[in-house]
């Protein structure tokens, strides 16, 4: 079964469970034979998910095990094969959001002076080939590369686990135990071609020489953009396995005549990733290949010069148009990564309980336990990527461990039981001890209780402190390089003049004098991966409901339950499009973002640091409500229902951590954010609600699930002025602030239906369809990659068929 822990739950489980806690706990003394098969698609034929599973167990009075084999296959989805991705931003003029570096290159030279950029010809701004010798004027924006059809929307990945469990008893107050599982995942992301950037967009000093014999132009080019169609995509592909052992004793302790519960154990755990990339190509050959170059005596294109020939070199054309390389050129350039990753970790663990003494509402139960826990990680990229030497993300290799030993008390105090106005009132009490290598100690307590004046209500409430330290990889990852697809709202092509903060603040940048700067390529560089820096962050979770189950009303059971959390010091990510507008955009300048952004001579961004930080303080406030009702059975059948909703009342962030909540959405840090969308997996949805209604007659059945996502809103401001009437639906939206463009992200109801059939022969056939309604996901401009959040249905209904079989 799983059991679902809202309340925050860090005495218990330790670092991590600030929110609650989602504990999955398996199957004992299991006996029989089970069986299961999945099989469903889109509508469209794609995303084909197949699922196959069996689990055996047989048990005797001393001894039990079971053993289970599982198998999982998705197919992937492409973008190009759903209208709202098959674009980078759908809505907006051709080529908004597309990639600069296009297929048939993107040129100029540039005066390193002036930063003037010309073509051949003596003419202002940039070319594009068109074949040997001759050009076109690049269109800048109409020009850009749609990569979007080329990418994945959904990734295909293959699944296989194992798992078994056991158990002896030794004697009849000494049990052995022991669990195994290992999980294996192959998967893979699929990109459009690598882009060459190479010269001044890459900070570097590469050029096509203008002695190169492919260069008809006859003088250095500097700025160099291409994308290599004729090589394939990027293909990324993962092959990651899990392993955990779990080896442990229990038994049962008489002390002064009481019983008391024991365990003691070792748990292994191991997580490793053998990652290889294909597609990436050598900037060391790219320099090279572009560089001078003569005919050989023999006739064969060589690099260098008569007097200084570089051997096993390839002469590069990129000048010619697309698909202007030769298998031969891409051989010489090209390269496969393998990169290795992998975590650790090693927990001891013991722990008793028991009843200790009576009190009027029952025993008074104790736990109390120590754990002696070490993680440990490493990050070894390709020797090419760690060097730099790729047109890839390069980053470096890493790595990192920490150790914590930890110790908790738990206490169950019953105070009345049975009496008026008290039928129940107890109060739990827990509290843990944690010692860690790297970030010190800390003491986290927790204290609840539950009091029920009647048999038909209950009141209960929750007091919790949290804890959450660092993943291993939000340390220890290496830092590379990342290009996402980010608007620079500095930039002269993407400036917004509906905002009079932008210009102010962009001309205080580097590179004033010459103005603001040109963002020549909308994939900017940013430097991701770990931070050994970071510390823990600390929250205070408060919890406050009731419960209400009417004997009036059998079948039926209300919880109405107020909660609020607060995160200091919360660990963050923020994407680069965060930092850029936190840092220009916003009516209050966060001035930790505009720490995080590097600019050339000219004032274009040349890096943004987008890594895990501590970051000020979130705070958010709710209601859940949820109502079952399991009614009478009628002559129709048997019906039950579940109604689960989450009430969002505020959630705030101080992202600079001075200690105040401005009003501003567009900085991240923007007053009461509920309703308001930040991008990609930032969600601030008011009311979540799923409603399950469940039908039974006989051996046919059925099930309907409604899920529902409230309206959100989502400022404009850091797109371009041109676009906002495009992909905007208020864009001449105003405040007392001024000009606030914004897009209205409408609600959304999905329906997921199934019907099935109990067989006589012991077995289960269910028919379903998620997304019964074919409901497209709402357009969110700002969105990463597409142009809706992935926490939204992929376009389309999807089919399935399930079948469960019991021996």
């Amino acid at each position: 079964r799983i059991e679902v822990l809202k309340d925050g739950a860090s005495t218990i489980y330790g670092s991590d469970a600030i929110a609650g806690v989602v504990n999955i706990i398996l199957r004992q003394n299991y006996e029989g034979a089970e069986a299961n098969a999945f099989i469903g698609q889109y509508d469209d034929g794609d995303g084909t998910r197949q699922a196959y599973d069996f689990t055996v167990g047989s048990a005797s009075e001393r001894w039990s095990s079971m053993f289970g084999v599982g198998y999982v296959k998705e197919d992937p989805v492409m973008a190009g094969d759903r209208e709202i991705s098959a674009v980078p931003r759908f809505g907006a003029s051709p080529g908004f959001g597309g990639s600069s570096t296009r297929p048939d290159g993107k040129f100029c030279i540039l005066d390193l002076n002036t930063f003037a950029c010309s073509q051949p010809n003596g003419e202002y701004g940039f070319f594009t080939p068109t074949g040997t010798g001759t050009f076109r004027t690049n269109l800048g924006t109409p020009d850009n590369y749609n990569f979007a059809p080329d990418n994945y929307l959904l990734t295909p990945q293959e699944r296989i686990s194992l798992f078994a469990n056991g158990s002896l008893d030794i004697t009849d107050n000494l049990r052995f135990k022991a669990l195994a599982q290992y999980n294996e995942r192959r998967s893979a992301q699929l990109l459009a071609a690598n882009p060459i950037v190479l010269g001044f967009p890459n900070g570097d000093n590469t050029v096509i020489s203008a002695d190169s014999i492919y260069n008809p132009y006859g003088q250095d080019i500097n700025w160099i953009q291409y994308r290599p169609n004729e090589s394939g995509g990027r293909l990324f592909n993962q092959n990651v396995a899990t392993t955990v052992f779990n080896l442990g004793f229990e038994g049962t302790l008489n002390i002064a005549d009481k019983p008391f519960d024991w365990e003691a154990g070792y748990i292994y755990g191991r997580n490793s990733s053998n990652n290889t990339t294909e597609g990436l190509f050598k900037i060391s050959a790219l320099q090279a290949g572009l560089g001078p170059s003569f005919i050989a005596a023999d006739g064969t294109p060589t690099c260098g010069t008569v007097a200084t020939p570089i051997p096993g070199c390839v002469p590069l054309n990129i000048l010619s148009g697309a698909n202007s390389m030769t298998p031969e050129m891409l051989d010489f350039i090209s390269f496969e990564a393998h990169d290795v990753f992998e975590y650790k970790m090693k927990n001891y663990y013991a722990n008793i309980g028991g009843d200790l003494f009576d009190l009027p509402g029952g025993p008074l139960a104790f736990s109390f336990g120590v754990e002696s826990r070490k993680e440990s990680g490493f990050d070894h990229p390709d020797a090419l990527i760690d060097g730099g030497d790729t047109t890839g993300n390069a980053r470096t290799a890493t790595n990192g461990s920490y150790s914590v030993d930890e110790a908790y008390l738990e206490l169950a105090i019953p105070v009345l039981a049975d009496l008026p106005f008290a039928k129940l009132l107890d109060f739990s009490v827990a509290t843990r001890y944690s010692d860690y290598s790297n970030f010190g100690n800390t003491l986290n307590s927790k204290f609840g209780f539950r009091w029920k004046p009647i048999d038909d209500v209950m009141v209960r409430g929750n007091w919790s402190e949290g804890f959450r330290a660092p993943s291993i990889s939000e340390l220890f990852t290496g830092q590379g390089d990342s290009f996402p697809s980010v608007n620079d709202p500095c930039a002269e092509r993407l400036g917004n003049v509906v905002n009079p903060n932008i210009p102010a603040r962009c001309f205080s940048a580097p590179g004033d004098t010459v103005g603001p700067p040109n963002q020549a390529n909308s994939q900017i560089r940013i430097t991701v991966g770990g931070n050994p820096d970071l510390g823990p962050e600390t929250s205070t979770s408060k919890t406050l409901g009731i419960v209400y189950s009417p004997s009036w009303v059998q079948g039926l059971d209300l919880s109405l339950d107020w909660w609020q959390i607060d995160i200091d010091t919360a660990i963050v990510t923020q994407t680069a499009q965060d930092i850029l507008n936190g840092c220009y955009v916003a009516d209050i300048a966060v001035a930790a973002n505009c720490l995080q952004i590097t600019r050339d001579a000219s004032g274009a961004v040349s890096d943004i640091l987008a890594v895990p930080q501590n970051i000020g303080t979130f705070s958010t406030e709710g209601f859940d409500f949820t109502v079952q009702y399991r009614m009478p059975e009628t002559a129709w059948g048997k019906f039950s229902f579940v109604w689960d909703t989450s009430y969002l009342v505020n959630a705030y962030q101080d992202i600079d951590g001075n200690g105040e909540f401005s009003d501003d959405p567009v900085s991240g840090e923007g007053g009461n954010q509920i309703g308001e969308y930040y991008g990609t997996n930032a969600n601030n949805w008011r009311i979540r609600s799923n409603l399950q209604t469940r039908w039974e007659m006989g051996d046919f059945g059925a099930t309907w699930l409604i899920r529902y996502y409230s309206d959100q809103d989502e400022a404009c401001s850091s797109l371009s002025a041109a676009q906002i009437p495009l992909v905007c639906s208020d864009p001449t939206r105003r405040t007392s602030l001024g000009a606030r463009p914004e897009n209205h992200i409408p609600e959304r109801f999905y329906s997921d239906v199934s019907v099935f059939w109990k067989a006589p022969w012991n077995a289960k056939v269910t028919l379903g369809v998620n997304n019964l309604f074919d409901e497209d996901p709402p357009l969110a401009p700002t969105a990463f990659a597409n142009t809706f959040d992935p926490a939204y249905d992929v376009p389309g209904q999807f089919f399935y068929m399930s079948y469960n079989q019991r021996f």
